[in-house]
């Protein structure tokens, strides 16, 4: 049985430490940073770190459906989605995420525009 990169980079406590990391550098992009104005960010970060997780091959499950409902209202334009999956690569990079694992993951993430990008 082949391990997971959610297994390979140390499982929930290690990606938890990723997700922390991602949403201080969001938090200062001045592209993206105003979507979280006025979120709850603990609750936020729990969600993410079980979506990062679920990427990786670990214990979560995330439905398009799902995704499209936490999402639709943002107005998330494909830019800032860009923005997002810039810093996320440049995170995954500095936590010491190999080329093609990160690629892995950021592919992923690409595959899941459809549901996130709501504005044109």
């Amino acid at each position: 049985m082949s391990e997971t990169l959610y297994e390979k980079y140390g499982g929930f406590a290690a990606i938890s430490r990723i997700v922390l990391d991602l949403y201080d550098r969001l938090l200062d992009s001045e592209t993206v940073g105003d979507y979280f104005d006025n979120v709850d960010m603990k609750l936020l970060i729990d969600h993410q770190t079980k979506f990062i997780a679920y990427l990786l091959g670990g214990p979560a499950d995330y439905t398009g459906e799902r995704l499209g409902q936490l999402h639709g209202h943002l107005n998330i334009n494909g830019s800032d989605f860009d923005e997002m999956k810039s810093i996320l690569d440049r995170t995954l990079t500095d936590h010491g995420f190999e080329d093609a694992d990160r690629n892995l993951v950021i592919e992923n993430i690409e595959s899941h525009r459809k549901v996130i990008v709501t504005a044109q």
